[in-house]
């Protein structure tokens, strides 16, 4: 989202006219999730993506029709669509695109600042009623759902979003992987930190793509690092002096992925220490180790795709298998 409403800060601040269109119903296998945007200039331009090509020509027709003066929007598209509309999807999905105008550069800017600095709160987008494509900002709110939503309030069908900071990774060990791994983070949109008490080796030199970095012992820097269901958790230090302590205090926490680099051997040592250190079978159980994906990597940006790729498998409760031997939908309905 950042992306985009930094783009259409930039025309709108150019006196150029612009049109949002978001994604707020999908169903069945959509290209896209809830909250993917599209934006359209009065010129022509367009910027992000609501289906990743399939309908984006028609939605910006559709856009430049809201620009020149026409109301507010919700158009379905879908493969089984029986309204006349010629362009659908081949993914046989469904989704619901809302087009309004954009016109309140001041609230762009700060819904741009709030995302950019991971602010908590919730956007509300007014679909059909009273005030139809008005925009609401609301921050420090706690929100109504874990995910965007359609919700029906007082005649009037509202789009909300909740606001969180983006997932954090990260990485123990100020290792050149570390800045392969924080580099692919940023591309998610994703924050990172790296930790290493090795201040020769913690340095914004070796390591440009680390949003933050974090100098001191595991258990100090992990308290600093703020752990929470958000996190991701990578130690790479090759130290177990750092390991060990990093993974005892990571396992007991709520991070939703824990992962280490090691052989087999390594690891199973490694496990042995951990449970003198009074871990649990449970705790564990959630140790990735060696951490990745199976992808027959050897170069140090394959190890980190093949770690990336583990961590989001996990958050999204997935395998992480060959998609074309998959039994479950490939994208969720959430």
């Amino acid at each position: 989202m950042r992306e985009v409403l930094a783009q259409l800060e930039g025309w709108l601040a150019n006196g150029e006219r612009a049109a949002l269109a978001t994604v707020i119903d999908t169903r069945r296998s959509a290209p896209r999730p809830l909250g993917s945007r599209l934006a359209v200039s009065e010129s022509g331009l367009l910027f992000g993506s609501v289906s990743g090509g399939c309908v984006e020509s028609d939605v910006a027709v559709q856009a430049h029709e809201v620009i020149a003066g026409g109301n507010p929007r919700v158009l379905p598209y879908g493969i089984a669509d029986e309204d006349a509309r010629s362009v659908g999807l081949p993914c046989g999905g469904e989704i619901d695109v809302f087009v309004a105008p954009v016109s309140n550069g001041e609230l762009v800017t700060q819904l741009r600042r709030a995302v950019e600095e991971g602010a908590r709160g919730q956007l509300t987008t007014v679909v059909n009623g009273e005030g139809a494509g008005e925009m609401v900002l609301e921050l420090g709110a706690a929100g109504t759902a874990d995910c965007p939503a359609l919700v029906q309030e007082n005649g009037r069908t509202l789009f909300i979003e909740p606001l969180a900071p983006p997932p954090l990774l990260l990485a123990i060990g100020a290792v050149d992987l570390a800045e392969t791994l924080c580099a692919l983070a940023a591309q998610l949109g994703w924050r990172s930190a790296v930790a290493d008490p090795r201040r020769a080796l913690l340095t914004a030199e070796r390591l440009p793509s680390a949003g933050s970095l974090i100098d001191g012992w595991p258990e100090d820097a992990l308290a600093r690092a703020g752990t929470d269901e958000q996190t991701a958790v990578v130690v790479l230090a090759h130290d177990e002096k750092i390991d060990i302590p990093a993974l005892s205090w990571a396992l007991r926490s709520d991070a939703f992925y824990v992962g280490a680099l090691g052989s087999r051997r390594t690891q199973g040592k490694r496990r042995e220490r951990l449970r003198e250190e009074g871990l649990s079978d449970d705790q564990l159980a959630r140790l990735s180790g060696p951490a990745g994906l199976d992808l027959g990597g050897e170069t140090v940006e394959e190890t980190a795709l093949s770690i990336l790729a583990e961590i989001v498998a996990v958050r999204r409760g997935r395998g992480g298998g060959r998609l074309r031997d998959a039994k479950a939908a490939i994208h969720s309905d959430s």
